[in-house]
């Protein structure tokens, strides 16, 4: 099996069985997995002998339909029974309410778990794989061909078949080391494979690599790094792992180690040594799926290997150096970004813009401003080297280590690697200033031009991962607490390229309220993830706001306040504002309060306490929610002194003029209408 399916196919079977087990009434104590890239299994232990017994009082249909007047039984009765496996002289009488009911004692003894485990062929069979392959005139699809099936229930084979494999006690030890060998009982399977070079543990097998690799690191007086991810890696590729050094000439070490490390880790699965201080090493630790037999051909053949790439590596990196950024850059002009869209020069010339705008915004100084300008005019050149062609995850990187060699600002070197963070949902994010907003921009790009060429994510497709670019620019603009409105500055992106001349011909702003709504699902998803109160994360993204920044604080606000005492009666007050607000024609959305037509002193109490709202909403959320907070006694008083829907015409729209003021300045905060409060 590939090495990234193992773990989860192992996990996905110890669970079906779980549930299989719990369904068909059958005790157990535990579940042990054992996962190779050969095999999975599992080993029940504590498992009852049969299914646990059914004893049941079943109800059915009411006496007088059950039975005629006659007293004889009814179809209804007759079926009724029946389909418990039962006759109507298993009939009883019950009594609920004044009612007789019919009700009949089921009892079902439990099978043999000999029976029961046969059934775990549905479990096998029903397995899912990212990628399923047929073999040989079957039609039946799996992650690779199923050779051998032991399943034995202490010394007992359990009989099943799945297609021309029949089960039995006999399994295959190591490809290589091993031969075949017979399981007496389900006990031993675990010691007869490791007899036949097999270690059928995964998680023993793992600790005996990171051992290995440890013990060759002290020995050398090395520092190792154990990556959790490779390590994991190469547990699934071998059954009997043996670890041993190689090592490459060092002028090799002249190419930038992020070079190094990628031919070394990502391509060959080698674990890279650095000395004391932290210098890279012309060395490597590689495991081997067997024992330590003739080792120095493995060790030789691995060297051959990795020297083959570091030549080709070594070779990119000097052809690169021939040519200019700007040579790069004018090569991008016949690079495709998307063919319904622009090419990738096209596309820096749209980031600069974007830049620009956002520069501007952030009220950068000159010297964040000129690196991120700079940066945006150069920033993909890397796409189009050789290295990079080479080793598509060194984009970014080789950017900034070819920018430096060019004679580039240090900071607009940074900005080219960064502009790609984070590349993961969790992954890394821009360090610095010219970075970030680089960053930002061409992932606002990407999202505005894919959306308005009509690619919009739907389900779980996202082949641009646009959804992965929108949780960069949430994390990115939180992480530097940055106010960035979407709407306002979309607009602004897309007038400053028609300044520019570089807008594609495509119509982005007539999708900005869809990439608002994208970005959204993203903060969604994000405070999901924090645990944030449902309702709170309702409330704030259906606010008026298109600030991401705003929205964190929103959240943040009305959860630190949720437990006050007086909670309830603001949101409560304020709820039943926004509901008579909702009452108002449309025509009073641009209409001003007239006092002339106030009845009562709370109505001019209430008008005295909108406009500090208003005031307190031009300053910090935290200002508008005390705002709200302090007006909660007005509200009250006015509608315990107020009838809004008065049957003057004059009276009731100046009174819902003044509530649907009050309304849209709670909208701020967010639809406080979706609190739940108790």
């Amino acid at each position: 099996m590939p090495a990234h399916v193992v773990t989860p196919a192992i996990k996905q079977l110890v669970k079906r069985t779980a549930d299989y087990l719990k369904e068909q009434r059958v005790a157990y104590d535990d579940i042990k997995p054992f996962s190779t890239p050969r095999r999975l299994a599992i080993q029940i232990s504590g498992l009852a002998d049969k299914q646990e017994d059914i004893s049941e009082s079943v109800k059915g249909p009411a006496k007088k339909i059950a039975q005629d007047a006659d007293g004889n039984w009814t179809k209804a009765a007759i079926g009724f029974t029946r389909g418990q496996g039962l006759t109507p002289e298993d009939i009883t009488f019950k009594e609920i309410k004044g009612t007789e009911y019919v009700y009949v004692d089921k009892f079902i003894a439990g099978e043999p778990v000999a029976a029961v485990l046969a059934g775990l062929k549905e479990v096998i069979t029903a397995m899912t794989f990212p990628t399923m392959m047929k073999w040989s005139t079957h039609h039946f699809e799996y992650i690779r061909p199923i050779r051998w099936i032991v399943a034995l229930l202490d010394a007992d084979v359990i009989p099943f078949s799945i297609l021309d494999v029949t089960t039995g006690r006999n399994t295959r030890g190591h490809r290589f080391l091993g031969t075949d060998v017979d399981i007496a009982t389900a006990a031993d399977y675990e010691a007869d494979l490791t007899a036949q070079f097999v270690i059928a543990d995964a998680d023993k097998r793992k600790a005996l690599i990171k051992s290995q690799i440890e013990k060759i690191a002290t020995d050398h007086n090395w520092t190792v790094s154990i990556d959790g991810g490779l390590l994991e890696e190469v547990n699934n590729l071998v059954e009997w792992p043996t670890a041993f050094e190689g090592s490459f000439d060092e002028k090799y070490l002249t190419i930038p180690e992020e070079v190094l490390i990628t031919s070394m880790r990502d391509h060959q699965r080698f674990f890279y040594a650095r000395n004391a201080e932290g210098k890279l090493l012309p060395n490597f630790i590689s495991v081997r799926n067997g024992n330590d037999h003739d080792l120095q051909n493995v060790v030789a053949g691995n060297e051959k290997v990795l020297t083959a790439r570091l030549e080709d590596a070594m070779f990119f990196y000097t052809e690169d150096q021939k040519k200019s950024i700007a040579d790069y850059v004018e090569r991008l002009k016949t690079v495709s970004f998307h063919d319904k869209i622009s090419t990738m020069a096209e596309k820096m010339d749209r980031v600069k813009a974007i830049v620009g705008v956002l520069a501007k915004h952030l009220h950068l100084n000159d010297a964040q401003t000129q690196a991120a300008l700079r940066a945006s005019e150069i920033y993909k050149f890397d796409l189009v080297t050789g290295m990079v062609g080479e080793f598509a995850e060194l984009q970014g990187v080789m950017g900034e280590k070819y920018a430096l060699l060019a004679g580039e600002d240090p900071a607009v070197a940074q900005a080219v690697r960064e502009h790609y963070e984070p590349i993961s949902a969790n992954g890394a994010l821009p360090e610095s200033v010219p970075g970030a907003v680089l960053a930002l921009a061409d992932k606002f790009d990407s999202i505005l031009t894919f959306f308005a060429a009509g690619m919009i994510p739907s389900g779980s497709n996202d082949p641009y991962a646009l959804r992965r670019q929108a949780i960069g620019i949430v994390r990115i603009v939180t992480d530097q607490q940055w106010s960035l409105p979407i709407a306002d500055l979309a607009q602004a992106f897309i007038t400053a390229e028609a300044d520019a001349k570089v807008a594609p011909q495509l119509d982005q702003a007539s999708q900005i309220d869809a990439v608002i709504g994208f970005v959204k699902d993203r903060i969604r998803k994000i405070l999901r993830s924090a645990k944030q109160r449902h309702d709170i994360i309702d409330a704030v993204t259906n606010s008026s706001s298109s600030d991401v920044l705003r929205i964190f604080t929103a959240a943040d606000i009305l959860a630190s306040h949720a437990n006050d005492a007086n909670f309830k009666a603001v949101i409560e007050s304020l709820t039943r504002v926004i509901r008579l607000a909702q009452k108002a024609p449309a025509e009073l959305a641009t209409a001003t309060v007239d006092p002339d037509l106030f009845e009562n002193d709370s109505e001019g109490a209430l008008h005295q306490g909108v406009a500090e709202v208003a005031t307190a909403a031009d300053k910090t959320l935290a200002d508008l929610y005390a705002a709200l907070a302090d007006i909660q006694p007005t509200i009250a008083a006015y509608f315990e002194a107020t009838m809004v829907m008065d049957k003057n015409d004059a009276v009731r729209n100046n009174r819902l003029t003044e509530l649907s003021g009050l309304a849209r300045l709670t909208l701020k905060l967010g639809d406080l209408d979706q609190l739940i409060v108790k």
